[in-house]
């Protein structure tokens, strides 16, 4: 076993130990250059690197934090999947960056199509190095798809199942990782987590957000445990408080040091690309450092009761994952 290998090994039993929030620490002992610090734009955190013959799905592409990230990735010569819920939008997204983008049409909320997107990504790509689950929404209003509610099938359960799908994928990859973008925002989560026994968002929907906030850090978190062991890594993190389009239904509005979409996407290009995050698995991050966060998002018995609720509301489209990986 080589010296990288065996720390690889290490860090993920560390994960499945649940002790994440110092794995950072190593990533910043790792980059002898520069480091990398809050507020700065990708372009600058992604200087320098080459990543030709790299492929990275990014969710949510034409526009925001996922356009920069989509950009910076594929001017330092990733190939770049794309996704948008529209196919015109997802085109001309990728027609504006400069390096090699692919548009998809994913849409998060109809399962049959992001078993689609899923089966196209798998057509054009042998392997994944990364996974950059980036695309969500904020409602000014109770929605539901189905008997969800709808910022939890959108920002949540959909990535859920875009990654089971592809997971094998990622894990054919040297060192493939999936990264959740998370926000801060899961600490003002409903009172006792995740809302189980009523998930349709009665009573709460007005912090939905928080809730799938909540649920995509619980999600890596169980993600990292499943692949620990393996050269595949999950990890969460948040962008901090972006400008983007993202409120455009609720009539909030933004304060005065709100970052910009190229600041936001710093933190996602840094985990799905850098080397400085090779081998971290399990992580929380906000600013390339560990994050504060919640009792809930920390809990082991909450993220896998999620991943059970999360594989029954999506069971007719799941895919076996190899047996040596389902009991993590």
């Amino acid at each position: 076993m080589t010296m990288s290998r065996a720390r690889r090994r290490l860090l993920g039993l560390c994960a499945a130990a649940a002790a994440w929030p110092a794995l950072p620490a190593l990533a910043r002992e790792a980059t002898a250059a520069r480091a990398p610090r809050a507020g700065d734009e990708a372009d600058a955190v992604m200087a320098g690197l080459d990543l030709s013959g790299r492929t990275i799905l990014v969710t949510g592409c034409n526009s925001g934090i996922g356009f920069e990230t989509m950009r910076v990735l594929a001017g330092c010569g990733a190939h770049v999947i794309g996704t948008a819920r529209d196919a015109a939008r997802g085109r001309d997204a990728c027609a504006a960056v400069d390096g090699r983008a692919t548009p998809v049409v994913l849409e998060l909320t109809d399962q049959a199509s992001i078993v689609a997107c899923a089966d196209r990504v798998r057509a054009l790509a042998p392997r994944l190095d990364a996974v950059v689950c980036n695309a969500g929404i904020v409602l000014g209003a109770h929605e539901r798809v189905g008997a969800v509610e709808k910022q939890f099938a959108v920002n949540h359960l959909g990535h859920f199942l875009l990654v089971n799908r592809l997971i094998d994928r990622v894990l054919a990859a040297p060192e493939g990782r999936v990264v959740t973008v998370g926000s801060g925002n899961h600490r003002d989560a409903p009172d006792g987590g995740i809302q189980f026994d009523r998930l349709d968002g009665e009573g709460w929907w007005e912090r939905g957000y928080s809730h799938s906030k909540l649920a995509n850090g619980l999600f890596s978190w169980k993600l990292a445990r499943r692949l620990a062991g393996t050269a595949a890594t999950s990890n969460c993190v948040t962008p901090g408080h972006t400008r983007t389009a993202i409120l455009r239904s609720t009539g909030s509005k933004y304060g005065e040091n709100a970052r910009t979409p190229a600041q936001g996407a710093a933190m996602p290009c840094y985990a799905a690309a850098h080397p400085a995050m090779a081998g971290i698995n399990g992580a929380y991050m906000s600013d390339f450092a560990p994050a504060r966060q919640s009792a809930s998002q920390t809990d082991a018995a909450m993220a896998a009761r999620l991943w059970q609720v999360s594989e029954s509301l999506v069971a007719p489209h799941l895919q076996p994952w190899p047996v040596a990986l389902r009991g993590g």
